[in-house]
């Protein structure tokens, strides 16, 4: 079972930036995929991007957020700029098999995910 642990969450400005990151243990490895979630206040569970063979991002995120990963250290960041009071939310960090990440997309149907940090941006 896969283990995923987000942090770096916290308020910042309109404009401002943060960087998250998604630590995974458990048999998280080669063979998983990892993506990026949030969910507002009354709305869905969104997909920002999800990385299989190459980040796919939503429309609401392209331009200013960046996936990257370390494999070393079994890590997910996601780099989040030009922030704004939209961007407020719950995050999630989310992994399952690649195979299966092909068909989710940005779609929030993996089945291993980390507790979610709040990232809050004030204008």
């Amino acid at each position: 079972q896969a283990l995923l642990e987000e942090s770096g969450g916290g308020s910042v400005q309109s404009g401002g930036s943060l960087r998250l990151s998604c630590a995974a243990s458990g048999y998280v490895n080669s063979r998983y995929c990892m993506g990026w979630f949030r969910q507002a206040p009354g709305k869905e569970r969104e997909g920002i991007v999800t990385h299989i063979a190459f980040a796919d991002y939503a429309d609401s995120v392209k331009g200013r957020f960046t996936i990257s990963q370390d494999n070393a250290k079994n890590t997910v960041y996601l780099d989040m700029n030009s922030m704004g009071p939209e961007d407020t939310a719950v995050y999630y960090c989310a992994a399952d098999f690649t195979a299966f990440c092909v068909d989710y997309g940005l779609r929030p149907e993996y089945r291993y995910w980390g507790q979610g940090t709040q990232v809050t941006v004030s204008s």
